[in-house]
């Protein structure tokens, strides 16, 4: 079942969604809830697909139910939560609330998850102990107080058994409360329809189609035909002229469904876009953040990472840590970085501005993703916590532009960015191509790793942050010289692919050109013209690429340089000629 459908199958029942979370006993009360709680499709198998998460769906007579079908601790099941309506924590009996509890507990509130439920399992290795329950129960409203959970609640259960799962039983009689499953059929869920009307647009049909419009997912409110809405990019308003759903015409729709919206006048609208009614939707390029690192590789500010908020995606990065949690005390602290289950507040710049809401007021424009950008793995989940207004920075525009300076140098400013191990001759072939070009006239300069090192970097390190901070200014400070009019021949081992990609992104199509200087480590190591690799083998050096920390070549360059079959004489020709082919310089 697709997105689209999936919304349609929440509309008009009301459905709840939940994950459950905890020790090994967490899937056999799981199995016990779908085998005695409700009514299961015949395959035991009829999933709803949302965001590539399975939810398995079943059914009492007072509620549906979908529960995430994903491996505990895994980023499919961090993504469920996000979506989730709550999430049901389980703890043991015999061992109480634990650091994975806890750790859970803040996740859920962090992710915009309303209700928390402990299902204290196990009841019957403690002999039902009523004294024991109630000690637990009260830890766990201490913990939902310090994390701010407004709708929470503890419950005694044994999954081996099954007290007090689907029916209760003598053994929990002291218990005054539901069971797990008539507190899951009987818990309030907040109605996104109480909002102001949000459609987040998945697709365009096209003026002059049939029914042109806005094809989407309601994510809050109600909307009928007649009613005035507004697009969030542009600001520009229509009225809805049409509702199409998934049977045909409408007179309104509400959250969840999904439906094609028909405008009069048409508007220019694409996927990513928001249509609004009341209160406009804000469009910003800058958050604050609640997020949950999944990754094994640590995250490190400034790196570049695609943002899946709503039915937009974009390039975006972590700016600042503000602060990290630590589930065990319940304190912040600060960080440079963060590592796998980390969970933190940070700030979030996107590279263009996103119709985005904080998750309090609208989960489905409040929670967004983060994923790799090469392998499309993802590595963190998180929520907006504040939107942040436009800057007061405004760059001032001169008459005299980037164009301007080049067309009196009779030339295209780029940006060459040479990159490849140590020793690899990035330098010497740059230096060369420097050399003719500056003989023909061309206005040319050579920034080079080593002499940003001793000035403007001179306060970084080699660690992978660092690393990712000294291509971050490296890639601004050759983007001002483009603005000069210059070429600039760009010498970094800059060994990660997403930060060569944060680079190029600065700069407009064509102006950044990948030069792979590919040269094996071992014959690094034969040249080793700075002695790096002695000291690096002797342990005298730490983070040393090709040695105890990673490079990663490029996919596609736009030139590959074989230092090896090649003379550097003959590589600084191929990189000319590239020049000259690109129209960077005359032919």
């Amino acid at each position: 079942m697709d997105r689209q459908a999936f919304g349609t199958m929440q509309a008009g029942v009301e459905t709840l969604r939940f994950v459950t979370w905890g020790a090994a006993g967490a899937g056999t009360l799981l199995g016990r809830l779908l085998e005695e709680g409700g009514s299961v499709a015949a395959d035991e198998g009829a999933q709803a697909v949302s965001d590539g998460i399975a939810w398995r769906a079943f059914a009492t007579a007072r509620r549906r139910f979908l529960v995430a079908d994903a491996p505990a601790q895994s980023a499919r099941d961090m993504v469920a939560a996000a979506a989730a309506d709550l999430a049901v924590l389980v703890a043991d009996a015999s061992i109480g609330i634990g650091e994975q509890v806890r750790r859970h507990a803040a996740i859920a509130v962090r992710l915009g998850v309303g209700h928390v439920v402990l299902a204290v399992d196990h009841m019957d290795l403690v002999g039902f102990d009523a004294a024991r329950f109630e000690a637990i129960a009260a830890e766990f409203g201490e913990l939902a107080r310090a994390l701010g959970i407004g709708r929470h609640a503890a419950i005694p259960v044994s999954a081996r058994t099954g007290d007090n799962v689907v029916v209760p039983t003598g053994r929990v009689a002291w218990f005054d409360g539901p069971t797990l499953l008539g507190h899951l059929e009987s818990v309030a869920i907040a109605s996104p329809a109480d909002g102001p009307f949000r459609l987040a647009v998945e697709e365009t049909v096209q003026p002059g189609a049939a029914t042109p419009g806005a094809r989407g997912t309601v994510t809050g409110g109600r909307i009928a035909v007649g009613e005035r809405v507004r697009l969030a990019r542009s600001g520009r308003e229509a009225t809805v002229a049409r509702i199409i759903g998934v049977d045909g015409d409408a007179t309104s729709a509400v959250a969840g469904e999904a439906v094609t919206l028909v405008l009069d006048p048409p508007l220019d609208v694409a996927r990513g876009d928001v249509v609004g009614a009341g209160e406009a939707v804000p469009m910003t390029a800058r958050c604050e953040a609640d997020l949950v690192w999944l990754h094994e590789t640590e995250l490190f500010p400034g790196r570049s990472y695609l943002l899946h908020i709503g039915t937009a995606t974009m390039p975006a990065s972590v700016v600042r840590i503000r602060d990290r949690l630590d589930p065990a005390t319940m304190t912040h602290a600060p960080a440079e970085t963060l590592a796998m289950g980390d969970i933190a507040r940070v700030s979030l710049e996107l590279a263009s501005q996103v119709a985005m809401q904080r998750c309090r007021d609208n989960r489905a424009l409040g929670g967004f993703s983060l994923t790799d950008r090469h392998d499309g793995e993802t590595v963190a989940v998180g929520t907006v916590a504040e939107v942040q207004a436009a800057t007061n920075v405004t760059q001032h525009t001169t008459v005299v532009d980037r164009l301007a300076r080049a067309a009196l140098m009779r030339q295209q400013p780029a940006l060459v960015w040479f990159t490849g191990l140590s020793g690899a001759g990035k330098s010497t072939v740059a230096d060369l191509v420097e050399q003719r070009l500056h003989a023909s006239g061309r206005h040319v300069f050579l920034l080079d790793g080593d002499a940003l090192r001793t000035g403007l970097n001179r306060d970084l390190g080699f660690g992978e942050g660092d690393r990712v901070e000294n291509i971050r200014r490296a890639a601004e400070v050759g983007r001002l010289m483009c603005e000069a009019g210059l070429i600039v021949l760009a010498c970094f081992i800059s060994p990660y692919r997403a930060d060569r990609a944060t680079a190029r992104e600065r700069f407009e199509d064509g102006m950044f050109l990948e030069v792979f200087v590919d040269t094996p480590v071992d014959e690094c190591r034969r040249r080793d013209p700075k002695g790096l690799y002695r000291r690096a083998d002797a342990g005298e050096i730490r983070n040393f690429t090709g040695v105890d920390a990673p490079y990663e070549a490029p996919e596609a360059p736009e030139l590959r340089l074989d230092t090896l079959a090649r003379s550097p004489q003959q590589c600084a020709e191929d990189v000319v000629a590239m020049l000259r082919a690109r129209g960077i310089v005359p032919g």
